[in-house]
């Protein structure tokens, strides 16, 4: 079984930034795909970003531009810069983890439990 740990979130006013942050196994966070989703209240979950083993990455239309995604091998973790935020970005982020690289699908094997992020106005 995997572990999957977020951190960072929390509550941002309009505009502002946070960087959450994913730790796990070394094997899984340097070499494995890893993906960011989120869920808002009453709303399904959506992919936000994603990386390969490669370090290609994809973005949802509606934080392009704004998150970042990444990975630092050497602390065996994965962040998503997310800047600019808006009350539509305030959901529940979720990190996933798989060798298969699933992109935005949300096939991934392993999940981490979740962490909230808030955007007031």
């Amino acid at each position: 079984q995997v572990t999957l740990v977020e951190s960072g979130g929390g509550s941002v006013q309009s505009g502002g930034s946070l960087r959450l942050s994913c730790s796990g196994p070394g094997e899984v966070l340097d070499k494995y795909s890893i993906a960011w989703f989120r869920q808002a209240p009453g709303k399904e979950r959506e992919g936000v970003a994603a990386i390969d083993s490669d370090d290609d990455t994809v973005y949802a239309d509606s934080v392009k531009g704004r998150f970042t995604l990444s990975r630092d091998p050497d602390k065996d973790t994965a962040y998503l810069l997310m800047n600019n935020l808006t009350p539509e970005d305030t959901a529940m982020y979720f990190c996933a983890a798989d060798y298969v690289p699933w992109r935005l699908q949300e096939r991934y094997r392993h999940w981490g439990q979740g962490i909230q992020v808030t955007v007031s106005s």
